[in-house]
């Protein structure tokens, strides 16, 4: 084992947090996860997986303190009474098992719940709608009864907290969810009593809530206090001269400081749109104003960058949410010198995208996450083969480098052939588009730990026939060849070809990202997938001087990335850059000079003309050489050949996390019998 660099000692010093003491400055910051009071076992063993890697400080994700908010259908912690504190129980047990704290977020979400499960009518500091538009839901404005309940039930909330084991409990003001914000923000508050106006009078509440806090937690627990030291939305909302001022107020009531910027898609932004440390220029000079460790987030991935925020006082704690669930034992890699063995997060926010869709937790870079307790995938460990067998995997794209990394590091004899004269299939082309760069840190990764493996070897330019392979004597055959674009239009709107024009040059992705550029004049890239590939193209194409327009079923580009919190940034730079964009409408057939569009809500016809266009719909799998060998089947036996099975999008064209995860699977799986047993569950007991 290599030593650590003694540039990160100052990484791993204890910090004292009120009565507790954190052993290093390593602090996992709360996070949703897509699991939350639904599935308390997994959302255990991904707690204490991040113990294990050396976290020094896991919080939860946000927890309910009161069935007067809660944020169905959504799923995410509660601790609304005593029934909830087994499972919570589980989350703190598996924390202490590895010498970590446990912290728990405490949440009362107002006016940001909509109370669909409860039916309780939504209450904040005024009367509003409430911020999530999904019900016609208005919020009431909260009485002094009201305050003095919500008082109540926080310090009863923190008390159970205690009780469950937790060593750090939040009061929670940030990210445009917390009753505690609403009150603070003028964006929200209108009110004219001791609880509205001045500063002073915004603050009250969140300052009798740590008053409160600090009285239940009677020394058995530290205070943290999340807040938004900005909204970035003017003076419309609260400013950073506000959280100035409120430091001079509140700046040594909490044990701890945890600082965030705006509402959640601006603290956690994907990176094709923001750097780390983005947050830095806003939180910077706030620690000065407390004698108390402060911790931000900034999908801090670099111990430099690490080492910096703590020398130059911006942070005492590294905080991380992403960075973590990219790799649950960064800490331990920079502790014992094992820096270039790090999973960067790539920042594609399809964690996110899990707790928005409300599913477990997944990670583009790490497919254990979410599945410790499902399938029992550990980030660093892997079951030993169970015989002397060879794997060949065809296609080097992420699922192929994850099934060959995964089968290697289980000890098989693995062979990568890849047809091209790179590694890395989709990865390597997507991550030149532009913002994209960092997805390359999926290729880096596996690629580095490859050729680690003495076990793994590699042939490029190799397009092996089914019957060649089959004299290879291979156990096991994975197909990672990948997916195809389409060229006709099939896609969500259109389950059968589109009518086009021998004249009208159609392309696609893979012909944009190949090199193949529109062959003059105006361009409209008709984008029936959703996801970021028809904005990234659009953004690319007129980067390079076309006319571009962009057309799409949906009310507005890139729709599914919603789920990212990154739809409202690429639809804005779209428009910054002059992209044309139609919404609701599909293209019906493509003419010689143009589309045909058809509204999808009328039907109305509308033509655009141009020279090129580009069908963003969807792909088709690389199946021709699984077909080839499925149809040699007899000769299986006779060549030593157990199975071969499509993996990634060559089984199904998905995510990039997706492709990851199947790649993982299949290496989890060989010499494993078919088994019939229940997926694994939380039971509900009654």
């Amino acid at each position: 084992m290599t030593s650590r660099d003694a540039r990160y000692d100052i990484l791993f010093e204890p910090v004292r947090i009120g009565p507790v003491t954190a052993r290093n400055r390593f602090f996992q910051v709360p996070h949703c996860n897509g699991m939350g009071h639904r599935d308390p076992s997994a959302l255990a063993a991904m707690r204490g997986m991040k113990a294990e890697g050396g976290w020094a400080v896991i919080a939860t994700e946000e927890t309910e303190i009161h069935h007067s908010s809660e944020v169905a259908p959504s799923v995410e912690g509660r601790i609304w009474d005593d029934r909830d504190l087994p499972a919570h129980a589980l989350v703190t047990d598996a924390i202490h098992a590895h010498g970590s704290l446990a912290a728990i977020e405490l949440v009362h979400n107002g006016m940001s719940a909509n109370n669909v499960y409860t039916r309780i009518p939504p209450m904040g500091p005024s009367h509003l709608p409430t911020t999530r538009s999904q019900y016609p839901i208005q919020s009431r404005r909260m009485d002094r009864r009201d305050i003095a309940d919500l008082r109540r039930w926080h310090s009863q909330a923190v008390k159970r907290s205690v009780q469950a084991g937790y060593d750090l409990v939040y009061v929670y003001a940030g990210h445009n969810l917390s009753t505690l914000q609403h009150f603070l923000s003028p964006r929200y508050n209108d009110r004219t009593d001791e609880y509205g106006g001045s500063l002073e009078n915004r603050a009250r509440l969140l300052c009798e809530v740590l008053e409160d806090t600090l009285e239940a937690v009677d020394g058995r627990a530290g205070v943290a206090c999340r807040i938004a030291v900005d909204e970035l939305i003017g003076d419309r909302g609260f400013t950073r001269d506000d959280m100035v001022g409120l430091m001079e107020m509140l700046g040594e009531h909490p044990d701890l400081w945890d600082f965030m910027v705006g509402a959640w898609s601006d603290d956690s932004v994907t990176s094709r749109f923001g750097p780390e440390a983005q947050s830095e220029g806003i939180i910077r000079g706030l620690k000065q104003l407390t004698s108390k460790p402060v911790v931000g987030v900034g999908r801090f991935t670099s111990p430099d960058t690490m080492v910096r925020m703590v020398r130059q006082g911006v942070l005492d704690f590294i905080g991380a949410a992403r960075p973590s669930i990219a790799d649950p034992f960064l800490p331990k890699k920079i502790e014992e010198g094992r820096m270039d063995e790090i999973r960067e997060c790539i920042g594609c926010n399809i964690c996110v995208a899990s707790d928005n869709t409300i599913t477990p937790i997944r990670c583009t870079q790490n497919p254990s996450m979410g599945e410790e307790w499902r399938r029992g995938w550990h980030p660093e460990l892997i079951r030993p083969k169970h015989g002397d067998e060879k794997v060949l995997v065809i296609g080097g794209g992420p699922a192929g480098l994850e099934a060959a990394m995964s089968a290697g590091r289980r000890g098989y004899d693995v062979v990568l052939v890849e047809a091209s004269r790179e590694l890395g299939g989709r990865v390597a082309r997507e991550a030149r588009l532009p913002g994209f760069a960092e997805w390359i840190r999926v290729l880096d990764y596996r690629r580095t730990q490859l050729e680690r493996l003495k076990n793994v070897e590699f042939f490029f330019e190799s397009a092996m026939p089914a019957e060649e392979i089959l004299t290879y004597g291979f156990d096991y055959i994975a197909v990672a060849t990948g997916a195809t674009w389409r060229r006709d239009g099939i896609g969500y709107w259109h389950s059968r070809a589109v009518e086009i024009d021998g004249e009208m040059e159609i392309l696609t992705p893979d012909d944009v990202m190949n090199g193949v550029r529109p062959r003059s004049g105006r361009v409209v890239i008709f984008d029936d997938d959703h996801f970021y590939m028809g904005g990234a193209l659009a953004e690319l194409l007129v980067k390079e001087g076309c006319s571009v327009a962009l057309v799409t079923p949906e009310p507005e580009v890139s729709s599914w990335t919603h789920m990212t919190m990154e739809q409202h940034r690429i639809q804005g730079r779209l428009l910054n850059l002059g992209v044309e964009i139609n919404t609701g409408r599909t293209v019906d057939r493509a003419t010689s000079d143009g589309l045909m569009l058809r509204c999808v809500y009328t039907g109305e016809e509308q033509v655009v003309e141009c020279d090129s266009a580009v069908f963003v719909t969807s792909r088709v799998p690389n199946e021709e050489i699984y077909l080839g060998l499925v149809g040699m089947r007899a000769a299986w036996a006779d060549a030593g050949l157990k199975s071969v099975r499509t993996v990634g999008d060559a089984l199904s064209p998905g995510t990039i996390a997706a492709a990851v995860w199947d790649g993982r699977r299949f290496a989890e799986d060989l010499g494993r019998a078919e088994e019939n047993a229940p997926f694994p569950r939380d039971i509900a007991v009654v």
